[in-house]
């Protein structure tokens, strides 16, 4: 009886169908060429490589055109899955190589610095005015300020550190897991991670009213600015209306200020939406597969 029979037969018997079935059991059918299984574990896989990709390259579209390249790597070397690591780590794997190594994207190519956000923050604050109490849409602009000013502060990093505080701070994965996913030392992680996470903490320090209540700075008063200048289009905003997943365990704001300074920088980037793919993702994939451009799995 081949693998998949075996599979089948045992899904079967315990009746469990496809959708209910574990990341193993999908992966295994998978290789063994069962489309049903491979779509849904892209499914199951799709939300995790796109968080992974928007906090990279800022923009969702080209989040949106990562995600579609490092998906289908991820089908194209399936069947080299060994089971060696946890699938969870080979995704991130094949993920974070393929955005260490892919082409500049745009907002890569402001080149932003923390120096230059500084001197941002500075200028909204002295083009501000003291506001009514805010609408609900202002309520809306405001929250898109709050996550691009943080989503921006990657970017004042290079890819490396980025990366490094992305799967340390916002994923919480562990220090040797992500040395296994980024193919260095736990050692060299946690230098990368630490030096990441002690900039990013000495700029909000200084600037940001969020991690540091005696700071000026507040999202809603840089919306004027930030409307002005075009950072901001209150008729396309890029996250706070984005489709999300609900968020677990989250901390209020309260018990935010209560952590320390280091804990503090990754609860408030763990408060970020959990973004969920574009469903267009699976349909292109279907697509892909139902094509017979690629004979993913032959043995």
């Amino acid at each position: 009886m081949c693998l998949l029979i075996q599979i089948k037969f045992l899904m079967k018997k315990s009746n469990l169908g496809v959708m209910e079935s574990t990341i193993e059991t999908l992966v295994e059918l998978a290789k063994c060429g069962d489309k049903g299984a491979l779509e849904t574990l892209i499914r199951k896989i799709q939300d995790r490589v796109y968080g992974l990709a928007i906090r990279m390259l800022y923009y969702p579209a080209d989040a949106e055109d990562a995600t579609q390249e490092i998906l289908v790597k991820i089908i194209t070397q399936l069947s080299n899955f060994r089971q060696e690591c946890k699938f969870d780590t080979w995704i991130y794997r094949i993920a974070s190589n393929h955005l260490l190594n892919t082409k500049k994207r745009r907002a890569e190519c402001m080149e932003l610095t923390f120096k230059q956000y500084e001197e941002q923050i500075d200028k909204g604050l002295a083009q501000s005015k003291v506001k009514a109490p805010l609408e609900a849409e202002q309520n809306l602009l405001t929250e898109e300020i709050m996550i691009r000013c943080m989503q921006g502060m990657l970017l004042c990093f290079d890819r490396d550190l980025r990366i490094a505080f992305i799967l340390g701070g916002v994923f919480d994965v562990s220090s040797d897991e992500a040395a296994d996913i980024l193919h260095i030392k736990p050692s060299a992680f946690r230098k990368c991670y630490s030096r990441a996470r002690t900039r990013i903490r000495n700029f909000m320090t200084r600037k940001c009213g969020l991690f540091n209540t005696v700071n000026p700075c507040r999202c809603s008063l840089q919306a004027e600015q930030a409307v002005k200048t075009g950072w901001v289009n209150p008729d396309n905003l890029l996250f706070a209306t984005h489709p999300t997943n609900p968020l677990k365990n989250v901390n209020n704001a309260e018990r935010i200020q209560e952590m320390n300074e280091l804990e503090r920088v990754a609860a408030l980037f763990r408060c970020h939406p959990d973004y969920a793919a574009p469903e267009t993702f699976v349909r292109e994939i279907k697509k892909l597969i139902d094509s017979g451009e690629f004979r993913v799995f032959d043995h």
